[in-house]
């Protein structure tokens, strides 16, 4: 039994962001001024980002209360009526894993440990069975490791889907005296953040996959390729890689086994293609980051020439779990093709977002509404975008798909790395196929012709059908332009690029149309088709017009007011500060 109350504080960046260290400040003054037997941690991301920052009690007895969405106030009532009278403080508690059903339809594998231990200190770690998975690996062929990995079916989590186990042995069989080691923490997809919460809420465990990956393929050195964007993560990974080297699990002769590993961070600075491995591996050599033709694959030559093994951050983190707990049982978790989990960052116009980790296999009905309750506001679902820019958008009469790579394949999305966009009534398809275009063309590195010019094409006539141009023919010359981009780019960036125009013509063809032959967005987002109003619900309380940033708007207090839409720039100032929602799109 605990003497202490223990206190767990979300500190990861979506809870350092949300206030979490205006909370740990008051919790460190609460506990000195008081004299409290209150022990203080901070923790990695626990997953429900919708109520950071948070703050778990763990009672003597065991038993636990979570707060969430505090204020710095907040924290001295919650101890008083713990320490004092002995009973929760109920204005910020929320329902117990068990009973919460953003977690009951969850599998923690890879995020076993975030939001439990403290990420910084290592025997937090070990005490959940940290670095066994290595000891057992250390014991053992690689060769042996390998089919181990192969029976559990974990494929690659950054977005292909390969067979991890495959992708080690072909590593494993290039006859090298030097081989690396690479673990691609290069996420850049808009709304994805599954590898930054990983690592911050859990660096070993990614520390602990990368060595026994190592050994497997007969590696000893390694990289983490990790954007320059993610400092806590990167602080929080050189602390790692200290402990881990005192600690003697890094460094010469691991364990007491001959077999020597060791791990260098390489920092990107943010460039999206950096995230193909060929562009990936120039970049770490000092060169411009841009892909190169395979043949010949990372496998035969990759790094400075020599044999290669590139993972991403999640598939790495898998590893440790399956040598302590076996192929077969990690195998059950999912479908009969891919094994285990899969972590999404669920975000968008979702009630519930943040970071969640379900079988593979379960519908995105189940992780949207759930999970995540739904769209905010009780409005109605639109679509979901999987997989990033390089992903597609999937209506609503695709709720049941399970998430798995080969079924959204077919319903055309991907898996990709993890982000899932949710999108309600009020999000236009036309205009989220123009933002996610925009975005890979503008990070396009430029060496293919069909990447380089064929997006800047598709954009160009998407932003024409938004500006109210378009014709009925754009929608033909999108979909010719589609596959030649695809089936001519060097690398998945432009070879994706087309996704969410593809998908959303596929699924959303009449909002198209609506913009084309109407001129009208039915979502009044598209600026160039739409018109402010202000109705007769008006109270002249003035605060449209002094928001009004071109002062287009005129009304004595009191009265209606009116919107002079020659003046008017259509950015929806009005619409969002009016107290009574008396302004309208039209």
């Amino acid at each position: 039994m605990k003497e202490n109350i223990e206190i767990k504080v979300g500190y990861a960046s979506c809870g350092i962001a949300a206030g979490a260290a205006e909370i740990y400040g008051a919790l460190k003054r609460e506990i000195k001024e008081n004299n409290y037997r209150v022990s203080p941690k901070k923790v990695g991301c626990v997953g429900m980002c919708h109520k950071e920052p948070l703050m778990e009690l763990e009672l003597p007895d065991g038993t636990r209360f979570t707060y969430g969405n505090l204020e710095e106030d907040d924290v001295s009532k919650i101890l008083v009526n713990h320490i004092h009278k002995n009973r929760s403080y109920g204005d910020k508690l929320i329902p117990g894993k068990s009973d919460y059903d953003y977690f009951t339809k969850q599998k923690k594998v890879v995020l076993r440990n975030s939001g439990v231990i403290d990420p910084e200190e290592i025997d937090e770690y070990l005490e959940r069975d940290g670095y066994t998975a290595l000891e057992e690996a250390l014991e053992v062929d690689g060769s042996e490791i390998i089919q181990l990995i192969k029976d559990s079916k974990l494929r690659g989590r950054g977005g292909a889907g390969f067979p991890t186990g495959v992708k080690w042995s072909f590593a494993r069989a290039s006859d090298s005296d030097q081989k690396y080691l690479i673990c691609n923490a290069d996420e850049g997809d808009p709304g994805a953040f599954m590898d930054r919460s990983l690592i911050e809420g859990d660096p070993h465990a990614l520390l602990e996959g990368m060595i026994i990956a190592a050994h497997a393929i007969g590696a000893d050195k390694g990289y983490i390729y990790c954007r320059a964007e993610y400092p806590l993560a990167l602080e929080r990974l050189n602390i790692a890689i200290g402990q881990a080297r005192s600690e003697g699990f890094l460094g010469e002769d691991i364990l007491g086994s001959g077999f020597s590993f060791d791990i260098e961070i390489s920092k990107g600075a943010g460039a999206f293609v950096c995230g193909e491995e060929t562009a990936l591996m120039n970049s770490i050599e000092g060169e411009r980051g841009m892909p190169s033709p395979r043949p010949p694959y990372p496998a035969q030559k990759g790094l400075f020439g020599q044999p290669t093994n590139i993972n991403n951050v999640e598939t790495l983190a898998n590893v440790p779990w399956i040598v302590r707990n076996g192929a077969e049982e990690y195998r059950e978790i999912g479908t009969e093709n891919s094994g285990g989990t899969k972590v999404f960052a669920l975000a968008g116009k979702i009630e519930r977002g943040g970071l969640v980790e379900v079988p593979i296999g379960t519908s995105l009905e189940e992780i949207i509404f759930d999970i995540g309750n739904g769209i905010e506001g009780d409005k109605d679902f639109k679509a979901v975008q999987l997989g990033g820019p390089s992903g597609g958008c999937l209506p609503e009469s695709q709720l049941d798909t399970p998430v798995d790579y080969e079924t959204l394949t077919d319903a055309g999305a991907i898996m990709g790395s993890g982000g899932m966009i949710v999108m309600g009534e009020d999000d236009c398809m036309v205009d989220v196929a123009k933002y996610f275009l925009d975005f890979t063309q503008e990070e396009s590195c430029g060496k293919c012709t069909f990447c380089r010019v064929g997006t800047k094409r598709m954009l160009e006539i998407l932003e024409r059908i938004t500006d109210g141009e378009g014709e009925r023919e754009d929608l033909e010359k999108l979909r010719q332009l589609a596959p030649k981009i695809e089936r001519n780019s060097l690398c998945g960036l432009g070879q994706t690029a087309p996704n969410p125009v593809l998908t959303t013509l596929r699924y959303f063809e009449d909002e198209y149309l609506e913009h084309i032959e109407n001129d009208s967005c039915p979502a009044g987002v598209c600026r160039h088709l739409i018109t402010y109003k202000i109705t007769d619900g008006c109270i002249g309380c003035t605060t449209c017009s002094e928001e009004c940033p071109v002062d287009a708007i005129e009304g004595e207090k009191g009265s209606r007011h009116v919107i002079d839409q020659e003046e008017c720039i259509k950015c929806g100032t009005c619409m969002e500060v009016c107290p009574v929602d008396a302004v309208e799109v039209v």
